[in-house]
């Protein structure tokens, strides 16, 4: 089955006290790359997260976002009185030794010096963690299913192009009769202006012969049809392999171009031509493939 690397995901968390909203994307990467933007009190489990994520999802760049909606929060930072008291005997005594008048507003300046307000630190407690984790693998397990999704539609669109290709490559076959007829009498033409030289026909049969070996499409042809029936296996496994399909596009983008090479024909060429489109937009699809 394929699976897009393109996907989005969503869950929601209730807690007493808050609200906590989950949302994780992702996109097309050769490898896993996980970004991350979290409350404080959850870092702790990023290694934790990471790791499990990696499992789940193998491939992209994801993004991964929780954000915390507090229902009643206690106040959680309070004045340190000894560091205030300190900070304005400090005051007063410098102002005295400098000759300079002590602040009017007081409470202005004090409430903005360093570490006059402590900020009490919030713990993560272990059944918290549990239903946020729970939450976090519904939100990849809406992911992965958003990338079945993605990877049916880019199947059909693979397997369309791939149909394209084999009927392509079924209509050289009647230029290939007209090529051979083309290239014979243009050399009896040439050898004709030359003005009468004898010439030995069967020597002259063999040159031939050995002149269209070199643009023989035969072998090509075989293997690009080869190319074509692994890649549409590749797509029907169970396992999603975009790293697979994509050594199959770069082999069938080969046979291609050599069939480009030996085209002395403007039918064949144009055809060709055609074939190079598709691909194209079978590789687009392919670098989304995980």
């Amino acid at each position: 089955m394929t699976h897009s690397m393109t996907g989005y995901g969503k869950a929601v968390a209730e807690l007493p006290n808050k609200k906590v909203t989950i949302e994780i994307r992702s996109l097309n990467s050769k490898q896993f790359d996980l970004y991350t933007r979290v409350p404080v009190i959850y870092r702790v489990k990023e290694i934790e997260l990471r790791n499990s994520i990696s499992q789940l999802l193998e491939r992209g760049k994801v993004d991964l976002t929780i954000n915390v909606e507090q229902f009643a929060k206690d106040v959680s930072s309070r004045i340190d009185y000894n560091v205030l008291n300190q900070y304005k005997k400090d005051i007063e005594q410098w102002s005295n030794d400098m000759g300079v008048s002590a602040p009017d507003d007081w409470f202005s300046v004090l409430l903005r010096l360093p570490d006059v307000m402590k900020q009490e630190v919030e713990e993560l407690d272990d059944e918290e963690w549990n239903i946020i984790k729970a939450t976090i693998n519904k939100a990849v397990e809406s992911l992965i299913v958003f990338r079945e999704q993605e990877g049916r539609m880019m199947e059909n669109v693979l397997i369309e192009k791939i149909s394209n290709i084999r009927n392509l490559l079924s209509d050289i076959a009647p230029f290939e009769g007209e090529r051979i007829d083309k290239v014979r009498n243009r050399i009896l033409e040439e050898l004709n202006n030359l003005g009468g030289i004898e010439y030995d026909k069967n020597r002259f049969e063999q040159e031939l012969i050995y002149y269209l070996e070199k643009l023989d499409i035969n072998e090509e042809k075989t293997r690009l049809s080869h190319h074509l029936n692994f890649f549409e296996e590749i797509l029907k496994e169970n396992k999603s392999q975009g790293k697979k399909l994509g050594f199959i596009t770069q082999e069938i983008g080969r046979e291609i171009n050599t069939l480009g090479s030996k085209s002395n024909q403007s039918g064949m060429q144009r055809i060709v031509v055609q074939m190079k489109d598709e691909l194209e937009q079978i590789k687009e699809q392919v670098l989304n493939i995980l």
